[in-house]
């Protein structure tokens, strides 16, 4: 079973419209306070990057396809602050707080631009050794799902999974989202790049030698 949000390659969703690469504009007032409150909530530590996603995955469909992009975020971290305790249902129903100290890891302006410059990077030391080579010819596991948690997170797309592509880049270890995002520890395995031929996904390319690129964990991976 796949969920909304795992639409790559679906009939009927139009075209993907690309932006150019750098900073965005907010394209409304309130996306910037959308993402701010998103930095600032994720600062408490209460979750990972992947149950953030994983909790905005499971928003029932209907909401999720009428959403916009910061509407998704906002409407997941409302219930992740609930899930959490670190805000109640009665203070979102009338935008109120209700009296309290605030949060020893609050996040205060001063500490903004310092963390975002610092960045959180994924990579671990790992004992899962790689076993896959630059050049390798590989496929994707079937069916695309998490293996650890019925309906879990997981970053392998479906409509990549069962296809063979080419290893073209090795990162090293990394946190693995398929646990990390359910609290079963980071897990850190081998992360790779693979090219896959635009023809083998979706059944004809735009051009002839278009390439669709994937970061995939060793255990989405078997050889080819």
């Amino acid at each position: 079973m796949t969920r909304v949000h795992d639409m790559g390659g679906r009939f009927g969703d139009g075209p993907v419209v690309s932006e150019p690469q750098g900073m965005v504009p907010f394209a409304k007032g309130w996306h910037r306070d959308a993402l701010a409150l998103t930095l600032a909530a994720g600062a408490l530590g209460q979750w990972s990057i992947d149950r953030s996603r994983h909790v905005r995955e499971c928003l029932s469909p209907g909401d999720y396809t009428r959403f916009s992009y910061y509407e998704i975020w906002l409407a997941a971290l409302a219930g992740l602050l609930v899930e959490k305790g670190l805000v109640s249902r009665e203070e979102l129903a009338t935008g109120k707080a209700e009296p309290g100290a605030p949060h020893p890891r609050i996040f205060r302006p001063e500490a903004v631009g310092p963390s975002l410059a610092r960045g959180t990077p994924y990579t671990r030391d790992s004992k899962v050794a790689p076993v896959f080579s630059l050049g390798d010819r590989v496929r994707t596991r079937l069916p695309a799902r998490n293996l650890l948690v019925a309906g879990g997170h997981t970053r392998l797309p479906s409509y990549a999974a069962g296809h063979v592509g080419t290893v073209i880049l090795s990162h090293g270890a990394h946190v693995f989202p398929d646990s990390n995002a359910h609290g079963l520890g980071e897990s850190p395995e081998p992360l790779y790049t693979v090219a896959f031929d635009a023809g083998d996904l979706w059944g004809a390319a735009e051009r002839a030698g278009d390439e669709v690129t994937l970061d995939l964990w060793q255990s989405y991976l078997e050889r080819a």
